[in-house]
């Protein structure tokens, strides 16, 4: 039976694996939800709609009859954590009773989410995490974008399921909160600058457990949960299956952008990059890149947020694997395939 998947965020990291997984599956016909058109070659039909108005969602979703699966990644960001619960669980509010209503033959809603789930955003936290955890006394979206399709499936005919994933890698143009291209771009100014790789975090930091997961594979992880009977009603922790430290992969980066590797030098990163979107542009010009502004690329300030988690970030992913999904990927080859895939598209050099 054909099956018709809705994915909201369509033109996000997340969002657009997805719909380069959907693309190739014969039994799947996609519909991607995004305020910008797509920058991607896709078989899917777009429509844009403004979540965070209900009328908006009513006139532009209301008639979608033919959906039967739903994946949300829609992400409203801001940088006070706390700031992003109220307008993102008013997006899933604001969206989910008009997609229930409009589409009768609807199966299965996957939400994306994340580690925040289990507090790591405020410091060290139970690790390895497992779904099973107690939630944190800090409201987060994620517990009310949770409620909601659990209240609001029961009874129905159509079951839920949400992805927790770490550091999800992979590119998606103008959205700058994005590890591979912060990597990227930042070694690419750094070797034209003539300075060393070094790295601009916490020094704990550079030696705690990380993790991290591939677009692609969190995407083949997400259709999954959402065909399998047993993972209904279910939450898993989908990662690369590995960890690493920063200290044995800097290297590495540093070799791949043939640069010189430093240690640790801890800098505010928005105050060490002010003022580079005119070297970025020479850059551009002189390696033949695509014209890209550098505030498409990266995000200083989720630079500082991303190499600022000096504890241990380890999530357990038993769960998934004994309810089938087994697959896994090495996070070193990870970063590598996806910094040359950028060299590839000409995004970095």
């Amino acid at each position: 039976m054909k099956k018709t998947a809705l994915v909201v965020g369509a033109t996000g990291v997340s969002g657009r694996a997805l719909i380069d997984h959907l693309d190739k599956q014969p039994d799947w016909s996609v519909i991607g939800v995004s305020r910008k058109p797509p920058y991607f070659p896709t078989k899917a039909r777009f429509v844009s709609a403004d979540l965070m108005d209900p009328r908006s969602c009513e006139e532009n979703l209301g008639g979608l009859s033919e959906v039967t699966h739903v994946f949300y990644t829609a992400y409203l960001d801001n940088k006070v954590i706390a700031e992003t619960r109220a307008p993102n669980a008013r997006m899933f509010e604001n969206f989910l009773p008009v997609i229930e209503k409009a589409a009768p033959n609807l199966q299965h809603v996957c939400l994306l989410q994340g580690t925040k789930y289990y507090g790591q955003y405020l410091g060290p936290f139970k690790t390895p995490a497992k779904e099973s955890d107690p939630r944190i006394s800090v409201p987060h979206f994620y517990y009310d974008q949770q409620d909601l399709v659990m209240k609001s499936s029961e009874g129905k005919g159509w079951s839920w399921s949400a992805a927790r994933p770490h550091v999800i890698c992979g590119f998606a143009l103008g959205n700058p909160l994005n590890l591979i291209t912060t990597i990227a771009t930042y070694a690419t100014l750094l070797k034209e600058m003539g300075e060393p790789f070094t790295f601009p975090g916490k020094p704990g930091a550079f030696t705690s457990i990380y993790q991290a997961t591939d677009a692609a594979l969190l995407a083949r992880a997400m259709v999954w949960m959402s065909t399998t009977p047993d993972c209904a009603n279910e939450a898993f922790n989908i990662t690369n299956g590995d960890f690493f430290r920063y200290q044995n992969l800097w290297p590495v980066f540093a070799r791949h952008f043939g640069l010189e590797p430093g240690g640790v030098e801890t800098v505010d990163m928005p105050s060490r990059m002010a003022g580079k979107e005119k070297l970025w542009d020479e850059i551009v010009a002189k390696h033949g890149l695509q014209k890209h502004p550098l505030s498409q690329l990266v995000n200083w300030n989720f630079a500082n947020y991303a190499f600022s988690n000096d504890w241990d970030v380890m999530s357990d992913t038993t769960k998934c694997r004994k309810f089938g999904f087994l697959e896994f990927i090495d996070s070193e080859e990870m970063f590598l395939d996806q910094f040359r895939y950028l060299q590839s598209e000409k995004i970095v050099p």
